[in-house]
């Protein structure tokens, strides 16, 4: 059998602290080919928030709601399904199906098949090299790493201190992709990504009345104001009540519980604003950041302090702990709270491992494989909401805080042949942040419906640098929402040749 769980064995060449998506990729890259070994530790389900909690089940949510809504858009389909409604117990069972009806046992097999061992139980740093894990029947292990430990213990929900919520038992973002009834009246404490993609799904399955609250004016704060704006305007049209620049003081629930099914439940809950106005629901949710899990994995150990986001460099190796042999990945960086860029510094981590583990010294330069930089300058990302909002790189109010003499462009993504297409009524933007100085991209935001795909382009753009006159070779498909790119450009253009007033 390929890999093993000896319970006697206590070396391993790296010790992956956390078996995420990020994690596991780390102990795949550092082994697949330098011959070294590695162990997963994990005290919840291997292959972490993504798989069981967050991506995967929202994803499995979000795609019936934009499919019944893409088809009430096509002429000839649309009858078919005008006034219908999805069916909510097949929802809910296939997104049961895609997160393996909460069960490891795939994850587990890929991993002992890759030759990656995996250990059952919390672990915690005690000293360089060292890892002690409490397993499930309370007994400690002790593991030595030869190289490196690698930590990826993930982010929790983070709750705010507000008068009655925890005792209140509010949903967080794993009790809202795992629900199993769909309550009549729910509000929603945060207008980020999870807030809006979490309203998006709610009211799709039928929630008669939901309300989302945020303190900030806009929703979806750290991208593009008009992203916001889009987003806003579809919830409110789709019947959800916004609440902006509002927060909550107080929450009272009639007998707090938990229904049997892990999900809190109870009675009706009065949430009671800093205006004085007072909502009355089944659920709150609550989408009001995150934390990263490090208050008790043992950082004072290796003379770090407990909690907070660990401080890496650009192969991911943890500022502050000398010898090199503490990498971190994912979510407890804080670099970008998302999967595919935890794995990325993964990717990198693992190989970095695997090169120091055989006397190499890694290539760090500027965009070398094995320097996490690169990959950041992209950062792309995809809200899935109704309408879609993908991004890669800055936004203009980012890039400007950052020095560069910003230009931008704007374009009506309504008024392409290929949004034309897909439907009469298109509503959706695009805008190009650029840097003069080197006239290349350096950040870019579509919205609109079905533009995730465009976000790989720009991610492209963006990490590699390329200078607008070569962006007009990169000719988009007719009809496809990607010839945005050719109306960014002619757009630019016509700025540019337009004389300046004073």
């Amino acid at each position: 059998m390929a890999g093993s769980v000896d319970p006697e064995r206590s070396e391993w060449d790296v010790i992956v602290l956390g078996g995420a998506a990020a994690g596991e990729n780390a102990a795949q890259y550092a082994t697949q080919f330098s011959g070294l070994d590695a162990v997963l530790v994990e005290a919840e389900l291997l292959g972490g928030e993504c798989s069981y909690w967050a991506c995967m089940p929202s994803k499995a949510l979000l795609r019936p709601g934009d499919v019944l809504d893409s088809a009430r858009h096509v002429p000839g389909v649309a009858p078919l399904v005008a006034g219908g409604t999805l069916d909510v117990p097949a929802v809910l069972a296939h997104r049961d199906t895609v997160v393996n009806h909460l069960d490891d046992t795939s994850q587990i097999r890929w991993a002992l098949d890759t030759d990656i061992d995996v250990v059952r139980g919390y672990g915690r740093l005690a000293g360089e090299r060292v890892v002690r894990v409490t397993g499930p029947d309370g007994g400690i292990r002790t593991l030595t790493a030869r190289h490196a430990v690698v930590i990826d213990t993930g982010s929790s929900s983070a709750v705010p201190p507000i008068r009655g919520l925890a005792e209140a038992r509010p949903w967080t973002s794993r009790d809202v992709t795992n629900l199993h009834e769909v309550p009549r009246r729910v509000v929603i404490l945060g207008g980020g990504v999870v807030a809006c993609e979490s309203a998006t799904w709610l009211r799709s399955l039928g929630v008669a009345e939901l309300s989302l609250v945020h303190r900030d004016e806009g929703l979806l704060p750290r991208s593009e104001p008009f992203a916001g704006r889009l987003v806003g305007d579809a919830l409110t049209a789709a019947g959800v009540r916004l609440l902006p620049g509002r927060t909550l003081t107080e929450v009272r629930r009639a007998d707090p519980a938990d229904n049997g099914t892990g999900i809190p439940h109870g009675g009706e809950i009065t949430c009671v604003l800093d205006d004085g106005t007072t909502l009355a629901a089944d659920e709150i949710v609550v989408a009001a950041g995150r934390t990263p899990n490090t208050a008790d994995i043992g950082l004072s150990s290796v003379g770090r302090p407990d909690g907070g986001y660990l401080a890496v460099d650009n192969q991911q190796c943890v500022c502050a702990v000398p010898g090199r042999w503490l990498y971190a990945v994912g979510d407890v960086c804080g670099r970008a709270l998302l999967t595919h860029m935890g794995k990325y510094q993964a990717r990198v981590a693992g190989e970095v491992i695997a090169a120091r583990a055989a006397g190499r010294h890694p290539d760090d330069g500027e965009d070398s494989p094995l320097n996490a930089a690169a990959g950041h300058r992209g950062a792309p990302q995809v809200t899935f909401t109704d309408p879609q909002v993908g991004s890669a790189g800055l936004t203009e109010r980012e890039a400007r805080a950052a020095g560069i003499d910003v230009e931008t462009v704007a374009y009506d993504m309504a008024g392409l042949a290929g949004t034309y297409v897909m439907r009469d009524d298109y509503t959706g933007r695009a805008l190009l942040v650029l840097d003069r100085a080197t006239d290349t991209v350096v950040g870019a935001t579509f919205v609109g419906p079905d533009i995730a795909d465009l976000v790989h382009a720009a991610t492209t753009a963006v990490v590699a640098r390329i200078p607008v006159p070569v962006l007009w070779h990169v000719v988009p498909s007719y009809p496809t929402p990607s010839e945005v790119w050719l109306r960014l450009l002619e757009t630019l253009r016509a700025q540019r040749t337009q004389p300046r007033t004073a």
